[in-house]
């Protein structure tokens, strides 16, 4: 017998692909709060409590998460850079800003498939006359939710240029 998943609690807010699916974005100086996870292999270690702390800095400072947006760098296999999307300078917090043209495209699947992404989103933005610059996942919503909604999105952010 399968169980009813609707009226489990909603941590993550159900992701609407269609915004962020093959889409360029211009951003000029977009606000965000930066942390660090430690990673083995690449798969996080300790995401759920800077999730928690983060969330913590910008509710004291009576601010916002915007679009629900955390984007992950995995700057090697064992650490990650993860800027959360923030309406307004955050106290205590390492605030930065990022300023450029973007591409997103939503994948949709296991993150075995993560390397196939990866080279489709290349394939993409140069069908499109860019350059990866520096590019993001977003997990958008955590395991348990995207079980609940049985879909398990992700959105890969490039930082693209004019070639």
């Amino acid at each position: 017998m399968e169980q009813d998943r609707s009226t489990e609690p909603e941590c993550c807010p159900k992701f609407n692909p269609g915004p962020w699916d093959g889409k360029i974005m211009s951003w000029n100086s977009r606000r965000f709060i930066k942390g660090r996870v430690r990673t083995f292999f690449y798969m996080p270690l300790n995401f759920g409590s800077l999730m928690r702390s983060l969330d913590s800095q910008i509710r004291s400072a009576g601010g916002t998460v915007l679009d629900s947006m955390c984007l992950s760098d995995h700057t090697s296999r064992w650490n990650m850079d993860v800027y959360v999307a923030v309406d307004k300078m955050i106290p205590g917090a390492e605030n930065t800003t990022l300023s450029g043209t973007f591409f997103s495209k939503v994948y949709e699947g296991p993150f075995r498939d993560t390397g196939k992404w990866c080279k489709d989103l290349e394939k993409q933005v140069r069908s499109q006359n860019f350059e990866i610059r520096k590019q993001f996942m977003w997990y958008t919503t955590c395991p348990k939710c995207a079980r609940k909604y049985g879909k398990n999105y992700v959105a890969l952010v490039a930082d693209v240029g004019m070639t």
